[in-house]
Parts: C-alpha cells; structure tokens; sequence
C-alpha cells in the first residue's frame, strides 16, 4: 500500500508543479502519447469535464485559438477560469448530459461534427463494485449515443467506466462503431481501482 501511496502523490506533486487542476490530467496525457487522437485546429467534446484537468492537456494539444480548434466541456458543476494552457478556444457550460441535446452541442461551437468526444465523469462512488460499475455504464452509454450523434467519421472516443459484468457489452457496442477499440489502464489510476478507459479511433456514422 506504501508503494501505491506514492505513486498517487508522484501524481498529485505533478500535477501542482506543472499547474493541472487535477491528477486525472496524467491519464489522458497517457492516452494522446499511445494514440494521436488530438491534432492542432482538431474539435474536441469533453463531457463531465470539471475541475478542467482534461480540458488543460486538450487545449495544449490543439493549440492557441488562432489555430481554428476549439475545446467545448461540459458538467453539472461549473469550471474554475481561467485555466492554465487554455485561452478563448475553450467554452465550458454547465448543464445535463441527459438532458442536452447533440443540436445544442452543436450550436454552441457552430460546427457539424467534432474530432473527439471524451469523458472522465463518473458519479459519486458507494463503495458498493456493482452499484459503481452500472453507474459508469450508464455514463458511458450516453456518452456513447452522443457520439454517435457528434462525431465525424473517422473521429475518436475516450470513455471511463468500472469493469464488471456488463464491460463487455460495452466493449461490443464501441466496436459496432470505431474501427478500432482498446481498453486501456493508465499508469495515473490507482491500482486498486477498476476503473478502464475505452478507447474508439475511426468512426463509423450509422448508414
């Protein structure tokens, strides 16, 4: 447990010294060295985006606003600004992900389609594994239908989810839409947590 400790403050140090919101930035930092998922100019959706560690790494990655990209995040909570590494490129809004619509996405960064639609958000955790993991499929799921909706053909998807029962399923789903799906632990989550993350490159719109 020693061992584990302080691997988690290597993170939580990290992320203070480099000026990220929260450890989890370390996660996707991860991910976008495995997989090129974000390009400069590139539109990204960031769902239960609060307290903004993945907004940070995203808008280091498609660089400043005269670039054309944009970050668009979104959660019930609002977000701290400003945020270090982000300039007008980012919009955050508060709101549902059940209850907004992918128009009014849309509507908010005038554009068709987005490059990738990510989410790290989970709901409060009960200690209790299947309550956590069927909320995280929850999650997931309409992460996963917003995608549909969103993204360009060929775009990327990251989600988090707990595995459990109905990881595979998931896992089936994803792959009915991406070309290419992969789950993936980065080193950044705790060892003791079943938490995953989805990746899905090279969407295929619903014919």
């Amino acid at each position: 447990m020693a061992a584990t400790r302080e691997v988690q403050d290597h993170y939580f140090r990290e992320a203070r010294r480099l000026g990220y919101v929260a450890r989890s930035a370390f996660k996707l930092k991860e991910i976008l060295e495995k997989k090129n998922l974000i390009r400069p100019g590139d539109y990204v959706l960031d769902l239960g985006c609060a307290p903004g560690a993945w907004l940070q790494i995203a808008c280091q990655h498609i660089g400043p606003a005269a670039k054309g990209g944009m970050v668009l995040g979104y959660d019930l909570k609002s977000v701290r600004r400003p945020l270090k590494f982000c300039d007008e490129a980012l919009i955050t809004r508060e709101g549902d992900v059940f209850k907004v619509t992918s128009a009014e996405i849309l509507e908010l960064t005038n554009r068709r389609h987005f490059d990738l639609v990510m989410s790290d958000m989970m709901a409060a955790t009960t200690g209790h594994h299947h309550s956590d993991h069927y909320q995280s499929m929850h999650l997931a799921r309409r992460t996963l239908e917003l995608a549909g909706d969103l993204l360009r053909s060929g775009g990327s998807f990251v989600v988090k989810v707990f595995e459990g029962a109905e990881y595979p399923a998931l896992l089936d789903e994803c792959k009915a839409r991406f070309d290419k799906v992969k789950g993936f632990k980065p080193k950044a989550s705790r060892n003791e947590s079943t938490e995953m993350y989805i990746i899905g490159e090279g969407f295929l719109p619903a014919k």
